[in-house]
């Protein structure tokens, strides 16, 4: 999973628009809880998200059990009660620890959760499921996406039920990052890898990736069905450009139903300007996936930007759309030796016929943070929020970007800076709004879990 790719590099140098310098804006920030593990959860993955009623629900990658055939813990999917009274404690209830593909069940959620009008929550596990997928000679099962219904009456248990197990890498291994819904109620996710293409990525998992689709049943009770969109192809042995490779979770989509996205490796395969990895290669890729114009045809890939470690590499995180049509994202590398990146690619207009990438800022690893892992998000006043795992101190930051007066580099404010162990530590996932405009998330580190090494992670709530 993406957030193991971190890797600490030294700094020597950068001439990028000019790096802005960071601002502080003093907002406030709460933990709101601390994970404790087993039989706690335990390494909070991706996003919150809110019911009506102002619950929030969220996965953990490890905790609950560890019984699971899994490289990891079971992990769980948790519900956070706001208080009763102002400044009182949340409360967090367990409503599913998973158990494994020994019970036809997912193992170790990888991504966030996204909610339905009706309350029901929908997610992914890495592993477990029905499938034939193996590891170093263990059949680990290759991933499922699940669903958590409401109980039918208050104080009653949660309902899990699988919705789709990947039965082969070729439907896909390792599905990672949030779901995201289309109008007619289809979901679309990413495998990190399988989709049938590839040989270059990994030596211990198939292929390279897929873009995938799930469409409800038909009938009520009926199975939901898969269909690869893309299987991702890496860049070939000896090449320098190629295809993209594991593609990141947190898809969008635009109004005529194409998908974006971004890949962490293929693309261009610079030497010596890309983060590599255990067979990764490649600085990555933004792509967009075209529907077909007639029903039961292919969907088409187009890759948009190839990034070459000068103006970034190797994003972990989806891109976001802005009012205007263009798209916006985070490396968590680039340019070269640097610490990641926020970016801008303008779409094509008039007589500029492709995709036009701008860096809008570039992190120094100090008081501005670094390596961002995570994707963006906007206001109703055009500013992108986004959070960064490393810098100034060694907990990371919450920061604000806006747009520039002048010029395309964007000041950029921290809001706060983590500090670690009580407070939250490392955060890996996007960031969500509250109706007064509050930003909340998690943590992987920090807090006072005393089970693990560093904290077992945390949910926090960011105010002004």
């Amino acid at each position: 999973m993406n957030h193991n790719r971190f890797r600490v590099r030294p700094w020597l140098a950068l001439v990028i628009l000019g790096l802005a310098s960071a601002a502080s804006a003093n907002w406030k920030e709460k933990v709101l809880y601390s994970f404790q593990g087993l039989p706690d959860g335990s390494l909070p993955v991706g996003a919150v998200v809110f019911d009506k009623a102002g619950n929030l629900y969220g996965a953990t990658t490890e905790g609950g059990s560890s019984s699971c055939r899994s490289v990891a813990q079971c992990g769980t999917v948790y519900q956070l009660a706001p208080p009763a009274k102002q400044g009182g404690r949340w409360t967090e209830t367990v409503l599913h620890v998973f158990k494994g593909n020994t019970s036809n069940d997912g193992a170790t959620p990888a991504g966030g959760l996204v909610i339905d009008t009706a309350g029901n929550l929908y997610g992914t596990t890495a592993y477990g499921g029905t499938g034939n997928c193996v590891v170093l000679g263990t059949l680990m099962g290759c991933g499922t996406v699940f669903e958590m219904s409401p109980p039918k009456q208050k104080g009653g248990p949660w309902t899990e039920t699988v919705l789709y197990s990947f039965p082969t890498p070729k439907q896909g291994f390792l599905p990672q990052g949030d779901l995201v819904f289309d109008s007619a109620g289809n979901l679309y996710g990413a495998t990190e890898f399988g989709g049938g293409y590839g040989t270059t990525c990994d030596p211990f998992y198939q292929y390279c990736g897929a873009v995938f689709e799930l469409s409800p049943p038909k009938t009520k009770g009926g199975k939901w069905t898969e269909t690869v969109l893309h299987g991702f192809k890496g860049v070939p042995a000896g090449a320098q450009f190629g295809d993209g490779a594991n593609p990141n979770g947190g898809l969008v989509l635009d109004s005529r139903g194409a998908v974006y996205g971004t890949t962490y490796y293929g693309g261009n395969n610079v030497k010596g300007e890309c983060q590599g990895g255990v067979g990764g290669t490649g600085c990555g890729i933004v792509f967009k996936l075209t529907p077909p114009s007639q029903k039961g045809g292919k969907w088409t890939e187009k890759v948009l930007h190839q990034f070459d470690g000068k103006d970034g590499s190797n994003s972990s995180a989806g891109v976001v759309f802005d009012g205007n049509g263009n798209l916006f994202g985070t490396t968590h590398f680039g340019p070269p030796h640097g610490f990641g990146l926020v970016f801008e690619l303008k779409k094509p207009a008039g007589t500029v016929h492709s995709w036009t990438e701008t860096v809008l800022h570039a992190f120094s690893d100090g008081n501005d943070g670094g390596y961002p892992i995570a994707g963006l998000i906007f206001d109703a006043s055009g500013n992108l929020y986004g959070t960064a795992l490393g810098g100034g101190v060694p907990g990371g930051v919450v920061f604000r970007l806006r747009p520039p007066k002048r010029g395309n580099s964007w000041p950029l404010t921290v809001l706060y800076n983590f500090t670690g162990s009580p407070d939250a530590n490392h955060p890996t996932a996007g960031l969500s709004f509250d109706r007064r405009g509050n930003l909340y998330s998690t943590t992987e580190l920090g807090g006072i879990g005393q089970s693990c090494q560093g904290g077992c992670g945390t949910v926090f709530e960011v105010l002004p």
